[in-house]
């Protein structure tokens, strides 16, 4: 009976899943005709330009850095704007001493698809952090983690919206037959 019990459970838990709509997120790719991702940045060897980068291999996706002379149209075109950090105050010790911020990594950037305008998109990605005044070089290295994960999660929205920008703006090469 216990096993009956479990099985029904399961049976209606998939069903539920499946009936709103719930699928797994797959990773992010571009239409066939787009082969690179190229990434350009106003600041030379920004981390969040490496982080893209390691982020587009991990994908299978191509990328190659530029300058202004060397820019193609036949690949997707990235332009990263300066990021920006912002730190909000949440709570203070009795003693008047900062217990906890919000890290607020802003990142701004323009993407242009072959034969396309170029857009500009702007999103925050968000984290709470508990300063500790006792263990300042522990605090030191946990933000500088921390702020690398900002950066990984930022990469990853970046490919998921340029995955999603693709998909629904078709290249401008392609004709409608008919």
């Amino acid at each position: 009976m216990k096993k009956h019990l479990q099985f029904a459970l399961a049976v209606l838990g998939t069903v539920l899943v499946t009936g709103c709509g719930f699928h797994l997120r797959s990773s992010p790719s571009l239409p066939d005709d787009i082969n690179t991702v190229a990434i350009e940045s106003a600041r030379a060897h920004a981390p969040l330009a490496r982080a893209l980068d390691k982020r587009l291999n991990v994908y299978g996706l191509t990328s190659v850095s530029v300058d202004k002379t060397s820019r193609s149209n036949q690949n997707v075109n990235i332009y990263l704007l300066p990021e920006k950090l912002e730190r909000q105050l949440l709570s203070v010790y009795p003693s008047g001493q900062v217990a906890e911020y919000e890290l607020i990594y802003v990142v701004r950037y323009r993407v242009q698809f072959p034969g396309k305008e170029a857009v500009m998109v702007q999103f925050e990605v968000v984290r709470d952090y508990q300063d500790d005044p006792d263990q300042v070089l522990a605090k030191s290295r946990e933000l500088e983690l921390m702020l690398s994960e900002m950066r990984d999660e930022a990469a990853d929205i970046m490919i998921r919206r340029l995955s999603s920008q693709a998909a629904a703006a078709p290249n401008a090469s392609t004709s409608v037959s008919q």
